[in-house]
């Protein structure tokens, strides 16, 4: 399973989180399998609980661990480990192995989770109206939401004139995006992840109102010089990019100086904190 190509979409059934992976590429759902399994036995060492019967199973020559892949996911305590995971059909058979009272409930769950994305092919609006109840639920204001909405729009118009300038390859992307980032904040996206604490999470999910309005500045300015002057390839993009930044670092330099702080922050949205394990490993 390539983990780049999937993404993270924790859901809950009962108030219980259940880690699930969407793969964009096989268009299906991946569920965390310990999760499903916890709350099926209620067992307090549900990892225990399922070791031991996906040793059943395999004794068995149940078709069920097959279907059995791996995927580094987010546990409690903020770490990303290795964990079982199973798509949705493979998960009703494991149901099928643990008699429980919640069986019915789940198998309710799941085949709702597996219609979501059906129900979004015919009718987009559903996917947009789902992101917005999930900002709602992490606590994020509207105005804050409606910003982030406008965002993604933005940000796929201006990756549409990219495409008509010539950028196809997935790293090009990531390369102008980078150049925008670094020319206003000083830092790349991977660098302001980490300034910000952050891993895997969403980058703008965890900006600030102002921070979030210099990346749409740096965005949109970039995306009109590109309509305006054409450049074409990557190497004639990257000026009109670190052109678009540079009028929103102009922008953040004038804020700033009125302020008389930084806007660039370590602030993100997040309830916890990563424990770096070499650092405990010193400590102890």
């Amino acid at each position: 399973m390539k983990q780049e190509k999937m993404k993270l979409v924790n859901r809950l059934f009962n108030n219980e989180t259940i880690r699930t992976v969407w793969d964009k590429e096989q268009e299906k759902y991946y569920v965390s399998v310990v999760d499903v399994v916890g709350i099926l036995s209620e067992s307090d060492r549900p990892r225990k609980y399922w070791s031991d019967l996906k040793s059943q199973l395999k004794k068995e020559g149940s078709e069920v661990s097959e279907k059995i892949g791996q995927l580094k996911l987010k546990s409690p305590d903020g770490k990303y480990r290795m964990t079982d995971v199973c798509d949705i059909e493979g998960m009703f058979r494991i149901i099928e192995s643990v008699p429980s009272k919640n069986a019915e409930p789940i198998k309710r769950w799941l085949a709702h989770l597996g219609r979501e994305r059906i129900d979004e092919v015919f009718d987009p609006s559903i996917a947009m109206q789902r992101a917005i109840d999930l900002y709602r639920e992490k606590g994020y204001d509207e105005a804050w939401i409606a910003k982030r909405i406008k965002a993604l729009q933005d940000r796929k118009k201006l990756t549409d004139v990219w495409k008509e300038n010539g950028i196809v390859e997935e790293k090009e992307y990531a390369i102008l995006t980078n150049e925008i980032y670094k020319t206003w904040s000083g830092m790349t996206a991977k660098e302001y992840k980490e300034y910000k604490g952050l891993r895997q999470e969403n980058l703008r999910d965890n900006m600030d109102s102002l921070e979030i309005s210099l990346s749409d500045i740096s965005e949109e300015v970039t995306k009109r010089l590109a309509q305006k002057n054409r450049p074409l390839g990557l190497k004639e993009n990257l000026k009109v990019a670190r052109q678009g930044g540079q009028v929103a670092k102009n922008t953040r330099t004038e804020i700033e100086n009125l302020l008389e702080k930084s806007v660039v922050t370590k602030d993100n949205k997040l309830n916890y904190e990563y424990i770096d394990e070499k650092l405990l490993e010193e400590r102890s």
